[in-house]
């Protein structure tokens, strides 16, 4: 492959790269981590103020981050900001991250909950195809799950051009559901008294528990449990607002870049949130906060115990009837398949710019016939599948999201590293709010990331081991630059 086939003919604009950003982060997420955290936090009104910070710290993010964009508009985005601002260690560090944890943890996770919804339409999926004691489980979801990454890593080593149309449509898509689902669940919803009765008593936070004997624990949350509470169910809303940065990854192919990508990244993240937050109100007309474990219907359910957290289902659910639970289903399976098909390509691209500089596997520099990264995508592939057969839906979740809010901080961190390193550098866009804006954000993902690390240590922990362990690794197996 020449250098002048990285050199890409820039023909989006200011809607393309919006449109980028807000296609990104909506994946899986909107439709599925609401009930976990209605039953990590048990009160309406928390659950909407950790769903609009959220909204403000990725907001605030985006700010930050597009001043780095407009210092280095050309193809790589986070990698190459790293890189400029720490060298060339942490620069491997943030991509042996992404192939260990953030890319194949978010496509494992995403391919899960796609075959999650497919049960919807294939019940027998729901079922066990074999188990090692009571720990592990192997069901035919997670047969589907690995099948479709493996098939979408196959049509990428096809040199499959999906074009503006094809993406359009996977966008449309996740569009049309969110659309839908908040204008009929507030038309609907606001008929009943769901919505009046979730704020009733909208401030009395609690945790709930489904124990093993399948009694219901009930522990109710004040101060410090509290802020404990939000702080570790928040890694669910960040999980669902992630990839918004996947815009810098083709900057070359952007008009203007300096100015249209931080644009399109404070424009993106304000949308996706706006959406986010009135999806959630929706889902609070429509359903009870609180419901059964046991209940055979999504109203007695409630949003906390939605069937296998499919809370989307079950919010269309009581608009339609039976029948929006399967078209719900069925926009949510495109959304998802259309989404892990850009993370599959966009991460096997990464790996291969990766292993030209001498920071992944030799191999992975090599095109096939097709002049794809085949060989990065296979190996990608290889290691999703297993994140998909070991891990739980909230464990990848973790482990991800935790890893990647740790290089979101030294990326924004670096804004003010390089404004010492480089003072005189050509900066079109600077930090909305430097100094403060960016330090709020590294002071609350900081304070995020400690209480992970205090209510969820174990999977917080493997995850910040993985990034560990990535330095003897550089030492040991990487060619040093002369």
């Amino acid at each position: 492959m020449s250098e002048n086939k990285t050199e890409l003919k820039r023909s989006l604009g200011l809607i393309d790269a919006t449109s980028l950003v807000a296609g990104s982060m909506i994946g899986s997420g909107i439709f599925i981590v609401t009930s976990a955290m209605a039953r990590d936090i048990g009160s309406a009104a928390w659950l909407l103020v950790i769903w609009i910070v959220t909204g403000l710290i990725t907001v605030a993010a985006a700010l930050s981050y597009g001043e780095l964009a407009g210092m280095m508009p050309n193809a790589g985005g986070q990698f190459v900001y790293i890189q400029r601002a720490y060298g060339r260690l942490v620069s491997f560090l943030y991509g042996w991250t992404v192939f260990t944890v953030i890319q194949t943890g978010v496509i494992a996770a995403i391919a899960v909950t796609f075959a999650n919804y497919a049960a919807i339409f294939f019940p027998v999926l729901d079922e066990t195809l074999f188990s090692v004691g009571s720990s592990f489980v192997f069901s035919y979801q997670k047969v589907l799950a690995i099948f479709s990454i493996v098939l979408l890593t196959y049509i990428n080593t096809k040199g499959v051009q999906s074009g503006k149309m094809v993406q359009l449509v996977f966008t449309s898509a996740k569009l049309i559901a969110l659309f839908a689902l908040i204008i009929l669940g507030l038309y609907v919803g606001l008929k009943t008294d769901v919505l009046s009765d979730n704020f009733a008593n909208m401030w009395d936070a609690s945790k709930t528990v489904v124990n093993p004997d399948g009694t219901v624990t009930v522990t109710k949350l004040v101060g410090t449990a509290l802020l404990g509470a939000a702080g570790a169910t928040i890694i669910n809303s960040l999980f669902s607002s992630d990839a918004w940065n996947n815009v810098t990854f083709i900057a070359g192919e952007i008009k203007d870049p300096k100015k249209n990508i931080p644009r399109s990244l404070f424009l993106g993240t304000v949308i996706v949130t706006v959406v986010y937050v009135l999806a959630n109100l929706a889902y609070l007309a429509l359903l009870p906060m609180q419901g059964s474990p046991s209940a055979s219907d999504a109203l007695s359910n409630g949003i906390m115990f939605a069937n296998n957290d499919r809370v989307g289902a079950a919010a269309a659910s009581m608009i339609l009837g039976n029948v929006s639970v399967f078209v719900m289903a069925g926009l949510i399976m495109v959304s998802t398949f259309g989404c892990n098909s850009g993370l599959i390509l966009s991460g096997g691209r990464l790996f291969f710019a990766m292993a030209k500089d001498g920071l992944f596997f030799k191999q992975a520099t090599e095109l096939n016939k097709n002049q794809v990264p085949a060989k990065a995508l296979w190996v990608q592939c290889i290691w999703a599948c297993v994140l998909c057969i070991s891990g739980k839906f909230g464990d990848l979740l973790t482990y991800a999201t935790f890893a990647s809010l740790l290089f979101y901080i030294l990326t924004i961190l670096g804004v003010f590293i390089l404004r010492k390193k480089e003072p005189h550098a050509d900066r079109p866009y600077k930090a909305f709010g430097y100094p403060f804006v960016p330090a709020l954000y590294i002071v609350v993902t900081v304070a995020i990331c400690l209480t992970l690390l205090i209510y969820d240590t174990f999977n917080t922990g493997l995850g910040l081991a993985i990034v560990a362990l990535g330095i003897p690794v550089y030492y040991l197996a990487m060619p040093k630059k002369k």
